[in-house]
């Protein structure tokens, strides 16, 4: 199954970056195997629907869940729409997180838990 985790960097070794729409990386890991498919976000500096367009991104990688720290309303019901579950909390490493969402230490929100915008100052 297919993981978006927001990060900070390129790497499983990468922090878990708090912000969805405006992270700095999605990695896209493999569950099966830890293979995995890093993508810079390109809409972090987006003047507006940040969130929204990243929920497209991550729904173009065919993932099933993204593990983040936090998710708003927009990107939240884009995700929702395209069938992904949204994990919020997620921290530490992109491995760590992974690691602790298969350990069943993470579990799917049924909301936002951020306001519009609330990536907007880091």
């Amino acid at each position: 199954m297919k993981i978006a985790v927001t990060s900070n960097g390129s790497t499983l070794d990468d922090q878990v970056d708090p912000r969805f729409g405006r992270c700095a990386h999605f990695v896209i890991v493999e569950t099966d195997d830890m293979s995995f498919e890093a993508i810079a976000n390109s809409n972090a500096a987006a003047g507006g629907g940040a969130g929204i367009q990243s929920a497209q991104l991550v729904s173009e990688k065919d993932a099933k869940v993204v593990l983040t720290g936090n998710c708003g309303p927009n990107a939240f019901r884009t995700l929702e729409a395209a069938g992904i579950q949204v994990v919020i909390g997620a921290s530490g490493t992109v491995r760590e997180a992974v690691k602790a969402y298969r350990n069943g230490k993470l579990e799917a929100t049924g909301g936002p838990n951020v306001q519009s915008h609330a990536g907007m100052n880091p």
